[in-house]
């Protein structure tokens, strides 16, 4: 992908997104806005109200993934916009963003943005697995909390990243549900991945399950910087099985949906959450039509405990929420939960913020909030979701789907 590092404050300024109001509350606090209070840097006392506080949001801002980071840093920036417009922080909470391009090599510059920032007291992301894989030490060591909406991958957790967490499903959790569903219907199935942490992870945990169950499975990886897969398709096309799944991200996904569509291929496509975006509807256009999707994540158009989320969110950038959009508005306002925690007890250092993002007890839109020891939230539902007339929508719990 062809991105460089991009660090900048940004404090969102549109006046048409409205207040909302969360639910929540906190071990350490009797506060319950989903709001709430502001943050600090390793050398803050007491909260000031000459002071600025800043969140982090490390993912992917350029580059052929951008869509899913876009989706995500439009949340962020809501959370606080409302938070500050509250009136009631005593000082103002800024975003700082760095753009790692969703490339797991530019990801340590861009997490030591963040890091070399005293101001800086936590960071929601980062938001791709790859990224959080090669960055979650420099984190650790730095005693910066994080609090991911979508990185996946099964292992971030079990590789020391002490101050790492998340609000979404695993790929364990949500590959063995895909895979599930596939068994279920077809015999043969055909696994492609793109070589990432994601992708081959996800890959991985599909496989495992359907040979588990009895499926025939073949299998192959394709370099995620990949333009032509003619040839992957064909061999698809080819291999006489009834289903197909990619690991892998949206634009790469919408390039194998035309080259499937291409090769005559007849049977099933299906991936998991990476592919699920407008980038992949845009991409794909027709030939993405039927394509089907697997996500521990919440369509914040129709679910009713996201309405007044949609209607700010709409209002404040002109188009619908998007795959991620809820659960970075959650991870926001549930950081900011923890400093709101952090700062009644008189100080915002990152390692007091830390210690309340442990704590937590937040209620969102997407989940409760409330991270077991090893940074893992309560298991969310995994939906499935379709490409209908050019437009991704979604089905349901994807256990209840026939």
């Amino acid at each position: 992908m062809r991105s460089r590092i991009i660090t900048t404050v940004v404090v969102l300024t549109t006046a048409s997104a409205l207040a909302l109001t969360g639910c929540s509350s906190s071990k350490k606090s009797s506060s319950k806005s989903g709001g709430g209070l502001g943050g600090g840097s390793k050398s803050s006392g007491a909260a000031s109200t000459n002071k600025t506080y800043k969140i982090g949001f490390q993912g992917a801002l350029s580059g052929d993934n951008q869509q899913l980071g876009i989706n995500e840093i439009n949340s962020v920036n809501l959370a606080v916009k409302q938070a500050n417009d509250k009136g009631d922080l005593g000082f103002k909470l800024q975003v700082l963003k760095s753009d790692d391009g969703g490339d797991a090599a530019k990801a340590p510059a861009a997490a030591q943005t963040l890091i070399q920032d005293p101001a800086v007291v936590g960071v929601v992301g980062p938001i791709f697995s790859g990224p959080t894989s090669a960055t979650g030490k420099a984190y650790a060591t730095a005693g910066m909390g994080l609090i991911s909406p979508s990185a996946t991958n099964a292992d971030l957790t079990k590789s020391g990243f002490s101050t790492f967490h998340r609000i979404v499903p695993t790929d364990g959790v949500e590959g063995i549900a895909a895979a599930d569903y596939l068994a279920a219907k077809y015999k043969k199935v055909f696994v492609v991945d793109d070589t990432t942490v994601y992708g081959k992870g996800v890959a991985d945990v599909v496989r495992g399950e359907l040979t588990k169950k009895g499926v025939t499975v073949q299998s192959q990886g394709v370099a995620q910087n990949t333009q032509d897969y003619g040839a992957i398709a064909q061999r698809v096309a080819g291999s006489g099985v009834q289903a197909m799944f990619y690991g892998g991200y949206d634009a790469q996904a919408a390039l194998l949906a035309k080259a499937l569509k291409a090769a005559g291929y007849k049977g099933v496509a299906m991936s998991g959450n990476g592919g699920k975006s407008s980038k992949f509807e845009t991409g794909s256009g027709a030939a993405g039509n039927g394509f089907l999707f697997s996500c521990g994540c919440q369509d914040a158009t129709t679910a009713p405990e996201a309405k007044a989320f949609n209607t700010a969110y709409t209002a404040a950038y002109h188009t619908p929420p998007s795959t991620y959009s809820p659960e970075a508005y959650d991870a926001t306002n549930a950081m900011i939960q923890a400093i709101k925690d952090a700062a009644s007890k008189g100080t915002v250092t990152r390692a007091a913020v830390e210690s309340a993002i442990t704590a937590l007890d937040y209620k969102g839109i997407t989940t409760t909030i409330k991270f077991a020891p090893n940074g893992e939230v309560a298991q969310a539902t995994v939906n499935l979701y379709e490409q209908k007339n050019g437009k991704i929508v979604e089905l349901g719990d994807i256990k209840n789907q026939k």
